[in-house]
């Protein structure tokens, strides 16, 4: 009886094992029909990756479970030269820095190179000047000889770059029109600052005006410490401060020393005040001298010529200031650091200087001979630089004339 259970319980699991077995095959060659792709074992399954991992499950065909396999994020580094060139293109690939420079607010410059190029420099549109380099700039003269030519360390200092640029945007602060306006009274027991000598003006009283037989005005004035002396109306000041709308670029004024009250003397308006100059007037004293003052220090001459530079004489000062008006308000200064050396004159010869500070339109320098220290204009004559500048740029004009 045994036996027998036993018999049939081994063809049960015969027969059982072929229907597996042929379950099997069929649906092997099912999975092979639909996807050539897909694995040989019915056991494996990769799950989509934008789905969640399938969760272990039950085969009818006996196997334990699905095996399950995560999407995985994989970072690689590009190259340098892949990340420029994807990168959007900035202001700088397209402008060098000179034209960076000059599209902003800042001064139009000009650098001359060793070869100058006949072509000019280019002016843009927001009140700014080019300066044209002269044509036949094509070989720099060579420096005068110095104590300290000599030093190879300064033979290396770069060029000052040269800049043209509108001081002002406003007719207030870069009119060199005389105003239209009635003229100040002049009467006897007046005072008035007097000419005494050429760079000494003294404060007196008018005394006595005297018609001369061409109609021309002489005004004698008496001096507070002594003497007496018979002027022309043009070598007469007021003796109290201008009004604003009086003044203009080019005005013959009479300035007041900062140290001395007692001490006055002559020059030309250069600068009226804008925030490029910390609201101060420019004067360039009739020996070249530049000094910034307030409107209290200055007094305007009473009965000044047509031409206010008549009254200077003749000097490379007045060469220069009819230069400079001409130029106004697009003046040439060039461009210095602190503790930038450069050549500058001195008692009439070229010596050598160090840059100690920078004020607006003005340098500070100190003379390494004899420690002397001044102020000098940026687009003054005696910068070496700059009057080799302007004697080629004046040399083209009268070429072109």
């Amino acid at each position: 009886m045994e036996l027998d259970e036993v018999q049939a319980s081994m063809l049960e699991l015969h027969e059982f094992g072929e229907r597996v077995e042929k379950r099997r095959k069929m649906q092997s060659e099912k999975e092979k029909d639909d996807n050539e792709n897909t694995s040989e074992s019915l056991c494996e399954s990769v799950p989509p990756t934008n789905e969640t991992p399938i969760k272990r499950t039950q085969v009818e065909d006996g196997c334990d479970s699905l095996s399950v396999k995560k999407a995985v994020v994989v970072l690689i580094r590009l190259p340098e030269y892949k990340i420029r060139a994807l990168r959007p293109p900035t202001p700088q690939q397209f402008y060098s820095e000179d034209e960076s420079h000059s599209s902003s607010d800042s001064d139009m410059q000009w650098e001359p190179e060793d070869d100058s190029s006949d072509s000019d420099f280019s002016a843009s549109n927001n009140g700014k000047k080019a300066v044209k380099p002269p044509k036949n700039d094509t070989t720099r003269p060579p420096a005068p000889q110095t104590s300290s030519n000599n030093n190879n360390k300064n033979n290396h200092e770069p060029n000052p770059i040269i800049e043209s640029s509108a001081f002002g945007h406003s007719s207030h602060e870069t009119t060199k029109i005389r105003p239209d306006l009635p003229e100040e009274e002049v009467k006897v027991d007046m005072m008035v600052l007097t000419r005494k000598r050429r760079m000494r003006w003294q404060r007196g009283k008018i005394v006595e005006i005297v018609a001369k037989e061409d109609g021309r005005l002489k005004f004698k004035v008496s001096f507070e410490e002594k003497g007496k002396s018979l002027v022309s109306g043009h070598h007469i000041a007021f003796d109290h401060p201008p009004k604003l709308e009086q003044l203009y670029v080019g005005a013959r004024v009479v300035v007041r020393c900062q140290d001395n009250k007692f001490r006055f003397r002559p020059g030309i308006l250069a600068e009226l005040p804008s925030r490029k100059n910390r609201l101060r007037f420019l004067v360039f004293i009739d020996d070249h001298t530049p000094v910034y003052v307030g409107l209290p220090l200055l007094h305007l001459v009473c009965r000044p010529l047509k031409d206010a530079l008549d009254d200077i004489p003749d000097s490379p000062n007045k060469h220069f200031m009819k230069q400079y008006i001409k130029d106004w308000p697009y003046p040439h200064l060039t461009q210095y650091r602190a503790g930038q050396t450069l050549n500058a004159e001195l008692n009439g010869v070229q010596q050598r200087c160090e840059v100690h500070l920078v004020d607006c339109s003005l340098i500070q320098v100190v003379f390494q001979g004899q420690q002397h220290k001044e102020w000098i204009h940026r687009g003054s004559i005696r910068l070496e630089h700059m009057a080799r500048f302007l004697e080629l740029k004046s040399g083209e004009e009268h070429k072109d004339d």
